[in-house]
């Protein structure tokens, strides 16, 4: 009996041991590529983060937030009135998340 659990102790060390990936490590010093036209760094000054704080926070309690980029202007617009009402928000608010979404765009 005790060999038989020896045994089957073994067979499952050896798959296990089997089973595992081994991957290679990553570079730490990969080339950096340089920023395309659709990927254009936009600073935020400090209007835009309170408004990437705001989009943060309110919108990511009740959903998934989207990239800005998801969507065309026109197509936030009615978005960001229809969501600005369900999350409360009030004219300054939505001005300061609108700004940085098209910001982003």
């Amino acid at each position: 009996m005790k060999s038989k659990i020896i045994t089957l102790a073994a067979l499952a060390l050896f798959v296990v041991s089997c089973g595992t990936q081994k991957t290679a490590p990553v570079a730490a010093a990969e080339p950096a590529t340089p920023p395309t036209e659709s990927a254009k760094a936009v600073t935020l000054t400090p209007e835009l983060a309170e408004g990437q704080n705001l989009y943060s926070n309110n919108c990511a309690k009740c959903h998934e937030l989207f990239e800005p980029k998801k969507f065309t202007q026109e197509e936030w617009t009615p978005i960001l009135v229809r969501m600005g009402k369900k999350a409360h928000l009030d004219a300054v608010q939505m001005t300061s998340i609108t700004n940085y979404i098209n910001s982003q765009l």
